[in-house]
């Protein structure tokens, strides 16, 4: 029988990615013959869990197709492991609360639902899942560092958070700082106003095991930030520590970057996230429905899945304004209602261009735009020029060059620009607000 799972194996190399493949394949083993079943082994929960969910439906294929009486696969965790990995399970379980609950003395609060369990693997982000996990799992990996890539909404900081999350599961004495470039950088300035860097040194070097660093394009240009970076980063790996980074640009694409930060950066794996395939969509879309305990026709589902397409982000608007609407219109959930909703989100959004965005935005705050392209530094003629910029950024498939010349600017200045805003979203309220009503106007192709 032994032999018959070789060969199973054999089968499902040529079947399923090679990353894949060796992770979650390659470790299982061949336990017992149970009347038409086949039993086999997995090294622990996590592993069987995933072979459950993801590929037990290829392995039955292959055991019918072998043309055997062997219908059925059953996965258990191996033996000598069992008892430790249910025990572990267990506390873990008990333990989520304050788990999900951590925040760093001098990090940020990971969320409660940003765990490899919550994310919906697909084609398009499997390779960086498998990545993730595997970064996580792993004392002493390969690589001393994971680089997430990808546009916003697109899953970068679940992954991020979720490694942070299963290593504060699995172990409990590794410190897991979860930080943006942004608070690096706000730290390291405050420890020099404060003649603290030594201080700032040894908590990112000593007092640090694990390290998510957010949004490192946001350096750009800020070279005695990337300097002490590198050196960090540096330490960090003598020590044999982890980082995982995050950006939506790669990084011999991020202008005015040190060659010493973009070596370090590169040296590690870079892990691409692509938009969400239709099936992708549609299980994000009944995970979701499941979450909320809100039911959805199958033919719903599809139709947001279809039509919703640009990010993860979009996808989930589209599916809370289904359920709010029929929640508040109190009518029943369908086609008709998906259809609406839709409209609404997606109308005109194909013809966004980054000349519209100007057209809104100098509407909006009553400047010409020969001014918002002009070399003005006024602020009332910056401010728009920023929000511009970061919404053509949000809204089009431009590149940050494309970006940066329609208001005659260079690219670095359009990133600044960006980096910018998003700085400003997140500590003041009403600009945020103003910047989600031009954004909602936009969705809604009122430019």
């Amino acid at each position: 029988m032994k032999e018959i799972w070789t060969e199973i194996k054999a089968e499902l190399k040529n079947q399923i990615p090679k990353h894949s493949f060796k992770m979650w394949i390659e470790p299982l083993v061949f336990e017992s013959m149970e009347n038409n079943t086949i039993v086999i082994s997995a090294p622990n929960f996590f592993s069987r869990k995933r072979v459950l969910d993801y590929y037990a439906d290829h392995i039955e294929s292959a055991l019918k197709d072998s043309g055997g009486q062997i219908k059925r696969v059953k996965v258990v965790i191996s033996e000598n492991k069992e008892k430790k990995v249910k025990d572990e399970f267990e506390a873990d379980q008990q333990l989520v609360l304050p788990i999900m609950n951590f925040q760093s003395q001098n990090g940020r609060r990971l969320r409660k639902d940003f765990t490899f369990d919550n994310f919906v693997v697909g084609m398009n982000n499997d390779f960086a899942f498998s990545a993730a996990l595997s970064f996580a799992s792993r004392r002493e990996p390969s690589q001393s560092s994971l680089f997430l890539l990808s546009n916003t909404g697109m899953g970068k900081s679940h992954l991020s958070q979720a490694v942070g999350h299963h290593i504060l599961s699995h172990s409990k004495g590794e410190r897991v700082f979860y930080i943006t470039a942004e608070d690096f950088t706000n730290d390291m300035v405050r420890a020099f106003r404060q003649n603290s860097l030594d201080q700032f040194k040894q908590k990112y070097r000593d007092g640090c095991d694990v390290l998510l660093l957010e949004d490192i394009h946001f350096l750009t240009g800020k070279e005695r930030t990337q300097s002490e970076l590198a050196l960090t980063l540096d330490y960090l790996q003598d020590a044999k520590k982890r980082v995982v980074f995050s950006s939506y640009l790669r990084p011999n694409e991020i202008p005015k970057l040190s060659d010493q930060l973009r070596s370090r950066l590169s040296c590690g794996l870079i892990s691409p996230i692509d938009p969400p395939d239709f099936r992708t969509r549609v299980r994000i879309l009944i995970k979701k429905a499941r979450e909320r305990g809100s039911e959805l026709p199958m033919e719903v589902i599809e139709y947001l899945a279809s039509e919703l397409t640009d990010d993860i982000r979009q996808l989930e608007s589209g599916f809370f304004g289904v359920v709010t609407k029929s929640s508040l219109l109190g009518v029943k959930i369908d086609i008709g209602l998906a259809e609406s909703v839709v409209k609404s989100i997606a109308q005109k959004q194909k013809k966004v261009t980054v000349e519209a965005i100007k057209k809104l935005v100098c509407k909006e705050f009553n400047v010409n735009e020969k001014d918002i392209i002009s070399r003005s530094r006024k602020q009332i003629v910056v401010r728009p020029r920023q929000i511009a910029m970061y919404l053509a950024r949000r809204y089009t498939d431009s590149p940050l060059q494309v970006i940066g010349k329609s208001f005659n600017r260079y690219h670095a200045t359009a990133l600044h620009s960006i980096s910018a805003v998003e700085r400003e979203i997140k500590k003041n309220g009403a600009f945020q607000k103003q910047v989600e009503i031009l954004g909602r106007k936009i969705e809604l192709g009122n430019f």
